[in-house]
């Protein structure tokens, strides 16, 4: 279904529906805010009304007058000089999310590019023709969207349909001719926080799957090892305020209803270790911190994030020449997410120690079948553990690092895009965490030694896994089957709770008794590597 972008702004899930493969369309109403912008910067320029970078040069340039005659050249090379990205190019979902964000933010009415610039974004999204667009380089904005704006004037390179073309070839294909920007519309397109509020939606995305797995996967070590289900008491729970360790309660409590196992080591212990009672708390105070982040990013999505903005009437126009282009708000709900996100792994990463430890587990050493000539899970943990240190390092907040650019003009900045980037890193390291946290846990409901009858939902989850991947005996590499885990997690949601609603400690989610459809690429295509697998 296609996104319209209305007069009213796109959430986070529209960007990420978009990210996704779907058709992003300007309404009417959309399309007159932008010329109506439109009109109110050629009235600036008409009447030599000065405004930064419409008639200035821009940064530490910004008290240097720029004729009628050269706004063209300042557009121009504006996008040239702001295209300084390094490292791998971002993927397709990435670069698609920017996209969408900048087309929502122009939509606005307060930029003022033309209607044909707007127009021009969305049909290389449409064509699904993706600029590249390299990852690294940017301290807040600027670098990412001038690479996806290079395409827009016939340079820069292109990815589409497997083939890399430049900007000129791929206009030429699409029937298009390269555009010539006008006063303003270089600093707009490559302006605001487009780049952060895209990957941020992306972000928010794979988390509120991330955290999805993170219970149920929890679930089956609790039952693995033999823990007090106590700990899940609705009425103990309740003495702490917080949303969304609510939910994780009553989620772990649904997915371990009805275990025989968990009946017989009632009363075992007084308490469990830390990494196992706290479940809730840990993946609860998750849950708020990306409520928390949707809150921010919507609110990014619904800002103005321009400089200048125009406003008022073609008679009597306005121009703002402030800070909205900083993005100290949505930096730090990035960095905060990334802190989450990051806690929750560390403490799946202390649980499957816990599953290959025979002094801790009572299941065989670290699950093999035959000890001494196989090692089953040693090593997996270990790998657990580096990108577990791998997370600690990429959390260290973006949001201070600081720094000055453009001759002392530019003297705080908030980092808000590579922010949203370390987010991403974490999550997906921390995906990659959970699927061996999955497939050990699988491997110890194999080893079990009681014989007794897993919950009816960690059955239907282990049997998931097990129709894909077969026990473990060291007889092939180990990474294969983590690789398959870890897509299993990144892909998809977990089979559906009949509990509470995914992530409802979150506005708008979706209910978890309803089929959650297959992970799509930006092409559309359902991403099903393992074919069988239940949420994939």
């Amino acid at each position: 279904m296609a996104i319209v972008r209305t007069h009213k702004p796109l959430d986070w899930r529209a960007i990420a529906a978009v990210a996704a493969g779907e058709t992003l369309i300007l309404s009417a109403d959309a399309q007159a805010k932008i010329r109506s912008a439109r009109a109110l910067v050629e009235q600036i320029v008409a009447r030599s009304i000065r405004a930064y970078g419409v008639n200035t040069g821009v940064g530490a340039l910004c008290d240097v007058v720029v004729s009628q005659d050269e706004q063209h050249d300042l557009s121009h090379n504006i996008l040239m000089s702001h295209a300084v990205g390094v490292g791998e190019s971002l993927g397709a979902e990435e670069t698609r999310a920017i996209m969408a964000a900048a087309i929502n933010n122009f939509a606005h009415g307060h930029s003022g590019v033309r209607l044909d610039v707007v127009e021009r974004l969305a049909a290389l999204l449409d064509a699904n023709c993706l600029p590249e667009v390299p990852a690294f380089g940017s301290v807040g904005y600027l670098s990412h969207m001038a690479h996806i704006a290079l395409v827009c004037v016939g340079a820069g390179h292109v990815r589409w349909n497997g083939e890399r073309l430049s900007g000129a070839q791929a206009l030429h294909r699409l029937g298009l001719q390269p555009l010539s920007l006008e006063a303003k519309e270089g600093l707009s397109l490559v302006n605001g926080t487009p780049c952060v509020t895209g990957l941020a939606a992306l972000a928010l995305e794979r988390a509120e799957r991330l955290l999805d797995w993170a219970d149920v996967v929890a679930a089956m070590s609790f039952e693995n090892l033999g823990g007090q289900i106590a700990a899940f008491d609705t009425r103990s729970l309740a003495f702490r305020v917080s949303p969304g360790l609510a939910c994780v309660g009553e989620r772990l409590r649904a997915a371990l209803a009805g275990s025989s196992l968990l009946e017989i080591s009632l009363g075992r212990r007084t308490q469990d270790p830390l990494s196992v009672r706290t479940i809730p708390h840990v993946h609860g105070a998750a849950r708020d911190t990306l409520a928390a982040t949707i809150e921010v990013v919507n609110r990014e999505l619904a800002s103005v994030t321009d400089n200048p903005i125009v406003a008022g009437t073609p008679e009597s126009p306005q121009v703002y020449s402030q800070a909205h282009a900083v993005g100290a708000s949505i930096a730090l709900a990035m960095d905060s997410l990334a802190t989450a996100i990051a806690q929750v792994a560390a403490m799946a990463e202390r649980r499957l120690d816990r599953l290959v430890n025979p002094l801790v587990s009572g299941l065989p050493a670290f699950l093999a079948h035959t000890g001494g000539t196989r090692s089953g899970f040693m090593i997996a943990q270990y790998t657990a553990a580096s990108l577990v240190a791998q997370n600690r390092r990429e959390a260290a907040p973006a949001s201070l690092d600081g720094g000055v650019t453009s001759g002392l003009q530019e003297d705080h900045l908030c980092h808000a895009t590579p922010a949203a980037l370390k987010a991403l890193a974490i999550i997906e390291n921390s995906n990659r965490i959970l699927g061996i946290e999955l497939l050990a846990a699988a491997q110890a409901y194999d080893l079990q030694p009681l014989g007794a009858a897993r919950a009816p939902y960690t059955d239907a989850l282990y049997a998931s896994v097990r129709a894909s991947v077969p026990t473990y005996r060291d007889d092939r590499p180990l990474s294969e089957d983590m690789t398959f885990a870890f897509r299993l997690v990144a892909n998809g949601a977990p089979p559906p709770l009949s509990g509470p609603a995914r992530g409802d400690s979150t506005a708008g989610t979706r209910e978890a008794n309803v089929d959650i459809a297959p992970a799509q690429g930006a092409t559309g295509v359902a991403v099903n590597t393992y074919p069988g697998v239940i949420g994939v």
